[in-house]
């Protein structure tokens, strides 16, 4: 019998070659996640449609008629479907890769995988939502006749932030509700807060100076303003925010590697 020694992984190790071996694993989860969303559901697909549609005429109703928010040149449906698009995403993987692990636990007790590749597929799905926030904001786009800015080759780069931002915080918080099983019901709160302490539904410069290093501490109001600034121009915050915000999700992706790598080996026992 050949005994084979391997140096030990480093924490911060992300081992692309082991996920890339199991990558069949990784696209069969998020296909299984895809069918499954909306299994008998009496309107199926549509409410993918109607959540951000109903989410949009309550920001339309309470920014724009009641409290009458400034967006300059970008009609306000224009404006508040941008920050949804880039939310949207985010709050699907934070809600679906948070609990990700505890809910597979059946998987995770009988075979070995990286279990990495389980908030990883969260991720892939949360596409479905991104997508149709911006098939509807296109549509909005064409109807109040916007049309994009020369900054939007940068967009590509600003939707890279929030992937990595969304994986940082859903692995954080999956490796979290491991230890923790109060965490699953806490995240629901921290999304729905999350909304209203991001610009989604208002610009960011609503925020009175003396509060905009607190908040540009939310990574979140960085990468949505990046998504108005290459889409429309309209204007950043000063570049320490950006800074703020960069930095911000380098950290919590790093460290979100590093926790989960400890927590990985004692997931079995744990759960």
């Amino acid at each position: 019998m050949k005994t084979i020694i391997e140096a030990k992984r480093s924490g911060f190790s992300l081992n692309f070659r082991e996920i890339f071996q199991y990558r069949d694993l990784l696209f069969m989860l998020a296909f299984r996640d895809y069918r499954v969303r909306y299994a008998q559901t009496i309107l199926g697909f549509t409410w993918a449609l109607i959540q951000p549609l109903l989410t949009l005429l309550i920001f339309i109703l309470v920014f724009n008629k009641a409290v009458k928010i400034n967006t300059g040149a970008v009609p306000y449906p224009v404006f508040a479907m941008t920050g949804m698009w880039a939310w949207s995403y985010f709050s699907y993987v934070i809600m679906q890769a948070g609990q990700s692990i505890v809910s597979s636990q059946a998987l995770v007790t009988k075979v070995y995988f990286p279990r990495l590749i389980i908030p990883l597929s969260k991720s892939i799905v949360g596409f479905i939502d991104f997508l149709i926030a911006f098939l509807m904001l296109l549509s909005l786009m064409v109807y109040y006749r916007v049309t994009p800015s020369i900054n939007i080759f940068v967009l590509p780069f600003v939707i890279f932030a929030l992937i990595v931002l969304s994986l940082a915080m859903g692995i954080w918080l999956s490796a979290l509700t491991i230890r923790f099983r109060d965490v699953q019901y806490v995240i629901p709160f921290l999304v729905q807060i999350g909304l209203y302490v991001s610009p989604v539904g208002y610009p960011s410069s609503e925020i009175p100076m003396e509060y905009r290093p607190l908040y540009y501490l939310n990574p979140m109001a960085g990468i949505i303003d990046g998504f108005r600034w290459s889409l429309f121009g309209t204007p950043l915050p000063d570049a320490k925010y950006l800074v703020f915000s960069g930095v911000g999700i380098l950290l919590l992706f790093v460290t979100s590697i590093f926790y989960f790598r400890r927590t990985e080996r004692l997931i079995a026992d744990i759960i």
